[in-house]
Protein backbone atom coordinates (compact mmCIF):
# COMPACT_ATOMS: atom_id res chain seq x y z
CA UNK A 1 0.00 0.00 0.00
CA UNK A 2 1.92 3.36 -1.53
CA UNK A 3 0.40 6.84 -1.36
CA UNK A 4 -0.96 7.71 -4.18
CA UNK A 5 1.46 10.33 -6.60
CA UNK A 6 -1.12 11.92 -8.33
CA UNK A 7 -2.65 13.43 -5.03
CA UNK A 8 -2.53 16.31 -4.02
CA UNK A 9 -0.88 16.43 -0.47
CA UNK A 10 -2.18 17.64 2.05
CA UNK A 11 -1.66 20.94 3.43
CA UNK A 12 0.95 21.12 6.47
CA UNK A 13 0.35 23.51 9.08
CA UNK A 14 3.44 25.34 11.15
CA UNK A 15 2.57 23.92 14.40
CA UNK A 16 1.78 20.20 12.89
CA UNK A 17 5.35 20.17 11.62
CA UNK A 18 7.27 21.89 14.68
CA UNK A 19 5.80 18.85 16.93
CA UNK A 20 6.46 16.68 14.39
CA UNK A 21 10.06 17.75 13.08
CA UNK A 22 13.28 15.92 14.32
CA UNK A 23 14.62 19.02 15.62
CA UNK A 24 12.01 17.91 18.64
CA UNK A 25 14.68 14.69 19.12
CA UNK A 26 17.72 17.63 19.10
CA UNK A 27 16.54 18.52 22.88
CA UNK A 28 16.68 15.08 23.98
CA UNK A 29 19.61 16.31 25.99
CA UNK A 30 17.42 18.22 28.08
CA UNK A 31 15.55 15.85 30.59
CA UNK A 32 12.54 18.02 30.67
CA UNK A 33 11.66 18.37 27.57
CA UNK A 34 8.32 16.63 26.71
CA UNK A 35 8.56 13.90 24.14
CA UNK A 36 12.29 14.40 22.98
CA UNK A 37 13.45 11.14 24.38
CA UNK A 38 11.15 9.06 22.75
CA UNK A 39 11.25 10.61 19.48
CA UNK A 40 14.61 10.09 20.06
CA UNK A 41 13.77 6.45 20.49
CA UNK A 42 11.57 6.11 17.61
CA UNK A 43 14.40 6.88 15.16
CA UNK A 44 16.70 4.49 16.48
CA UNK A 45 14.24 2.06 16.01
CA UNK A 46 14.31 3.56 12.56
CA UNK A 47 17.66 3.39 11.59
CA UNK A 48 19.16 0.75 13.74
CA UNK A 49 18.33 -2.08 10.91
CA UNK A 50 19.48 -0.08 7.71
CA UNK A 51 22.54 0.75 9.54
CA UNK A 52 23.19 -2.95 10.41
CA UNK A 53 22.59 -4.11 6.97
CA UNK A 54 24.85 -1.03 5.73
CA UNK A 55 27.76 -3.05 8.33
CA UNK A 56 26.98 -6.81 7.38
CA UNK A 57 27.52 -6.03 3.84
CA UNK A 58 30.98 -4.13 4.39
CA UNK A 59 32.08 -8.06 5.55
CA UNK A 60 31.34 -7.82 9.36
CA UNK A 61 30.59 -10.83 11.15
CA UNK A 62 26.46 -10.26 12.38
CA UNK A 63 28.13 -10.70 16.05
CA UNK A 64 30.35 -7.54 15.02
CA UNK A 65 27.86 -5.57 13.18
CA UNK A 66 25.40 -5.82 15.93
CA UNK A 67 28.61 -4.45 18.24
CA UNK A 68 28.88 -1.56 15.51
CA UNK A 69 25.51 -0.21 15.65
CA UNK A 70 25.14 -0.13 19.39
CA UNK A 71 28.50 1.33 19.67
CA UNK A 72 27.74 3.78 17.06
CA UNK A 73 24.40 5.00 18.65
CA UNK A 74 26.01 4.94 21.61
CA UNK A 75 28.50 7.87 20.33
CA UNK A 76 25.68 9.50 18.46
CA UNK A 77 23.99 10.15 21.66
CA UNK A 78 27.10 10.66 24.01
CA UNK A 79 28.86 13.61 21.15
CA UNK A 80 25.45 15.12 20.36
CA UNK A 81 25.41 14.11 16.86
CA UNK A 82 22.14 15.27 16.34
CA UNK A 83 23.23 19.00 16.87
CA UNK A 84 25.91 19.08 13.93
CA UNK A 85 22.83 17.45 12.06
CA UNK A 86 20.63 20.38 12.42
CA UNK A 87 23.31 23.19 11.46
CA UNK A 88 24.29 21.22 8.46
CA UNK A 89 20.38 21.23 7.25
CA UNK A 90 20.91 18.16 5.34
CA UNK A 91 18.70 15.10 4.87
CA UNK A 92 19.09 13.09 8.45
CA UNK A 93 19.26 9.56 6.63
CA UNK A 94 22.18 11.07 4.40
CA UNK A 95 23.81 12.44 7.83
CA UNK A 96 23.49 9.60 9.46
CA UNK A 97 25.33 7.43 6.96
CA UNK A 98 28.05 9.95 6.88
CA UNK A 99 28.71 9.61 10.52
CA UNK A 100 28.40 5.86 10.37
CA UNK A 101 31.24 5.46 7.91
CA UNK A 102 33.56 7.96 9.36
CA UNK A 103 32.69 5.95 12.73
CA UNK A 104 33.57 2.35 10.59
CA UNK A 105 36.74 3.98 10.03
CA UNK A 106 37.83 4.73 12.97
CA UNK A 107 37.06 1.85 14.58
CA UNK A 108 38.42 -0.66 11.69
CA UNK A 109 42.14 -0.96 13.57
CA UNK A 110 40.25 -1.52 17.15
CA UNK A 111 39.57 -4.65 18.96
CA UNK A 112 35.49 -4.83 19.03
CA UNK A 113 35.07 -8.40 20.11
CA UNK A 114 36.83 -6.80 23.36
CA UNK A 115 34.24 -4.51 24.08
CA UNK A 116 31.00 -6.95 23.07
CA UNK A 117 28.67 -6.68 25.94
CA UNK A 118 30.35 -3.51 27.54
CA UNK A 119 29.08 -0.29 27.67
CA UNK A 120 25.12 1.44 28.07
CA UNK A 121 22.75 -0.44 26.08
CA UNK A 122 21.20 2.17 24.26
CA UNK A 123 18.61 0.44 22.01
CA UNK A 124 17.28 -3.49 21.87
CA UNK A 125 18.93 -5.07 19.03
CA UNK A 126 17.80 -8.42 17.95
CA UNK A 127 20.72 -10.08 16.28
CA UNK A 128 18.60 -13.55 15.44
CA UNK A 129 15.81 -11.80 13.25
CA UNK A 130 18.04 -9.52 11.72
CA UNK A 131 19.85 -11.64 9.95
CA UNK A 132 17.22 -13.85 8.96
CA UNK A 133 16.16 -10.51 7.29
CA UNK A 134 19.47 -10.10 6.06
CA UNK A 135 19.53 -12.67 4.27
CA UNK A 136 16.87 -12.05 2.26
CA UNK A 137 18.57 -8.83 1.04
CA UNK A 138 19.09 -8.10 -2.65
CA UNK A 139 22.90 -8.82 -1.81
CA UNK A 140 24.82 -9.45 -4.98
CA UNK A 141 23.23 -6.75 -7.01
CA UNK A 142 23.07 -3.71 -4.92
CA UNK A 143 25.93 -1.46 -3.05
CA UNK A 144 25.76 -0.80 0.60
CA UNK A 145 24.50 3.01 0.23
CA UNK A 146 21.91 1.63 -1.91
CA UNK A 147 21.07 -1.01 0.53
CA UNK A 148 20.55 1.62 3.44
CA UNK A 149 18.56 3.92 1.21
CA UNK A 150 16.49 0.67 0.34
CA UNK A 151 16.28 -0.40 4.10
CA UNK A 152 15.35 2.92 5.47
CA UNK A 153 12.62 3.42 2.64
CA UNK A 154 10.82 -0.06 3.57
CA UNK A 155 11.20 0.88 7.31
CA UNK A 156 9.09 3.91 6.90
CA UNK A 157 6.81 2.42 5.27
CA UNK A 158 6.13 -0.23 7.49
CA UNK A 159 6.03 2.31 10.55
CA UNK A 160 3.16 4.46 9.04
CA UNK A 161 1.65 1.00 8.24
CA UNK A 162 1.85 0.23 11.91
CA UNK A 163 0.34 3.39 13.09
CA UNK A 164 -2.96 2.77 10.69
CA UNK A 165 -3.14 -0.78 11.62
CA UNK A 166 -2.72 0.13 15.45
CA UNK A 167 -5.43 3.35 14.64
CA UNK A 168 -8.06 1.21 13.45
CA UNK A 169 -7.22 -1.35 16.33
CA UNK A 170 -7.90 1.49 19.02
CA UNK A 171 -11.18 2.01 16.88
CA UNK A 172 -12.72 -1.24 17.08
CA UNK A 173 -11.99 -2.03 13.32
CA UNK A 174 -9.35 -4.72 13.15
CA UNK A 175 -11.56 -6.73 10.59
CA UNK A 176 -12.50 -3.43 8.73
CA UNK A 177 -8.33 -2.67 8.19
CA UNK A 178 -7.67 -6.29 7.55
CA UNK A 179 -10.53 -7.12 4.99
CA UNK A 180 -9.94 -3.45 3.11
CA UNK A 181 -5.60 -4.22 3.60
CA UNK A 182 -6.38 -7.65 1.54
CA UNK A 183 -8.01 -5.32 -1.30
CA UNK A 184 -5.02 -3.21 -1.23
CA UNK A 185 -2.51 -5.96 -1.94
CA UNK A 186 -4.34 -7.92 -3.49
CA UNK A 187 -3.84 -11.53 -1.00
CA UNK A 188 -7.30 -12.68 -2.56
CA UNK A 189 -7.74 -13.04 -6.23
CA UNK A 190 -11.46 -12.75 -5.54
CA UNK A 191 -11.18 -9.97 -2.64
CA UNK A 192 -13.80 -7.25 -4.50
CA UNK A 193 -15.36 -4.64 -3.16
CA UNK A 194 -18.72 -6.45 -2.98
CA UNK A 195 -17.45 -9.15 -1.54
CA UNK A 196 -16.16 -7.20 1.40
CA UNK A 197 -18.84 -5.69 1.94
CA UNK A 198 -21.12 -8.72 2.10
CA UNK A 199 -18.72 -9.76 4.79
CA UNK A 200 -18.97 -6.63 6.57
CA UNK A 201 -22.24 -5.84 5.95
CA UNK A 202 -21.57 -3.02 4.40
CA UNK A 203 -22.49 -1.59 1.01
CA UNK A 204 -20.02 -1.71 -2.02
CA UNK A 205 -20.03 1.94 -2.26
CA UNK A 206 -19.21 2.28 1.88
CA UNK A 207 -16.53 0.05 1.01
CA UNK A 208 -14.77 1.99 -1.70
CA UNK A 209 -15.04 5.28 0.48
CA UNK A 210 -13.25 3.51 3.29
CA UNK A 211 -10.55 2.29 1.08
CA UNK A 212 -10.35 5.64 -0.17
CA UNK A 213 -10.34 6.97 3.46
CA UNK A 214 -7.74 4.30 4.34
CA UNK A 215 -5.23 5.34 1.62
CA UNK A 216 -5.84 8.95 2.48
CA UNK A 217 -4.67 8.71 6.41
CA UNK A 218 -2.02 6.57 5.04
CA UNK A 219 -0.72 9.02 3.02
CA UNK A 220 -0.71 11.12 6.20
CA UNK A 221 1.36 9.15 8.30
CA UNK A 222 4.04 8.62 5.87
CA UNK A 223 4.34 12.31 6.04
CA UNK A 224 4.65 12.59 9.52
CA UNK A 225 6.70 9.86 9.37
CA UNK A 226 8.84 11.62 7.35
CA UNK A 227 8.96 15.20 8.67
CA UNK A 228 10.96 13.33 11.29
CA UNK A 229 13.80 13.29 9.41
CA UNK A 230 14.08 16.97 7.28
CA UNK A 231 15.46 20.12 8.19
CA UNK A 232 11.69 21.74 6.31
CA UNK A 233 8.17 21.12 5.43
CA UNK A 234 9.24 21.79 2.00
CA UNK A 235 11.18 18.66 1.94
CA UNK A 236 9.15 15.97 2.74
CA UNK A 237 7.75 15.66 -1.00
CA UNK A 238 11.04 15.32 -2.20
CA UNK A 239 12.02 12.68 0.50
CA UNK A 240 8.47 10.84 -0.34
CA UNK A 241 10.05 10.75 -4.36
CA UNK A 242 13.19 9.59 -3.05
CA UNK A 243 11.58 6.66 -1.01
CA UNK A 244 9.20 5.78 -4.09
CA UNK A 245 12.36 5.65 -6.13
CA UNK A 246 14.78 4.00 -3.60
CA UNK A 247 12.33 0.89 -3.39
CA UNK A 248 11.51 0.09 -6.84
CA UNK A 249 15.68 -0.46 -7.58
Amino acid sequence: MLPQQEQSAPSLSRDWFTTTHWSVVLAARQPDTPGAQQALERLCRTYWYPLYVFIRHQGCSPEDAQDLTQAFFERVLARNYFDQADREKGRFRAFLLARLKHFMSDQRDRDRAAKRGGGATVLSLDAQTAEERYRLEPLDRMAPDRLYERRWAFTVLAQARERLWQEFLDGGKGELYQQLNALETGEERDHTYAEVGRRLGMSEDAIKSAVVRLRRRYGELLRQEIAQTVATASEIDQEIRHLMAAIAD
